[in-house]
């Protein structure tokens, strides 16, 4: 009994295992970091709200439970059943001012994480945009550029300047957030200029290693482009020989 190919009745010589998952591209990837700039929103915020909520959990839960402490020092328990109900009673107190401090920080850390991310894909987009032709008297929109040269622009316009720049932007919101003075928020405006050149020269950095050894590149979404592009010329092609016969 003869047995056919799955793939053989499939025009155009379309092989479906190669439509079930996304081959490795070794191009270079326009984003930051390898990534989207959405999902690099997302774990950056995930990330940082994460670690504000563990450092406020574990920095407040110590003070209550000091705090504990002192307000029942001068009733101690005498007896074991006494001491268990009194440890009892003070985690309960740490955990009552921890869990809501630690989220309160993690909110809050966040929001000040997503502001710099957001302040850097700006930067990038501007940058990108004026070097496709934007300029102050054609400030409204981007629909008279060129879709190709907006893109490349925003690809060559990711590097450490806009980090920097997304850095002292949100030092300075920070100081503003705070009041602090004058003083105060040139030193805040300056740490964010070294923590934002030092975070760009380490995706600088990365992105020169990944293009220097050809890192394989998994781009879901070029991909999916590249597949739908296939798809619509084989159609057309169809539609063509049918047209033909």
């Amino acid at each position: 009994m003869a047995t056919t190919h799955p793939d053989a009745d499939l025009p155009n010589g379309t092989n479906t295992s190669a439509s079930t998952s996304p081959p490795p591209s070794t191009a270079h990837s326009p984003h930051r970091l390898g990534m989207p700039f959405d999902r690099r929103l997302l774990l950056a915020t995930f990330t940082s709200f994460s670690c504000g909520s563990m450092l406020g959990y574990l920095n407040t839960s110590r003070l209550a439970s000091l705090r504990f402490r002192a307000e029942n020092a001068h009733r101690l328990p005498i007896s074991q059943p006494g001491w268990y109900l009194y440890h009892k009673s003070k985690n309960y107190y740490k955990l009552k001012y921890g869990i809501t401090a630690g989220l309160r920080s993690g909110v809050y850390l966040a929001a000040w994480t997503s502001i710099f991310f957001l302040v850097e894909e700006s930067i990038d987009v501007f940058r990108g945009t004026w070097r496709a032709g934007r300029t102050f008297g054609e400030m409204e929109g981007i629909s008279e550029l060129d879709i190709e040269k907006v893109d490349t622009g925003v690809e060559k316009s990711r590097d450490f300047l806009s980090s920097v720049v997304a850095g002292m932007v949100t030092g300075g919101l920070w100081s503003a957030w705070n009041k602090f003075p004058v003083l105060t928020a040139a030193r805040t405006i300056r740490m964010g200029l070294f923590a934002g050149l030092g975070y760009g020269v380490f995706q600088d950095g990365l992105t020169w290693a990944r293009g220097k050894t050809g890192g394989v590149v998994n781009d879901a979404e070029s991909w999916i482009y590249r597949g739908a592009k296939n798809r619509r010329q084989s159609t057309d092609t169809s539609g063509e020989l049918e047209q033909q016969e």
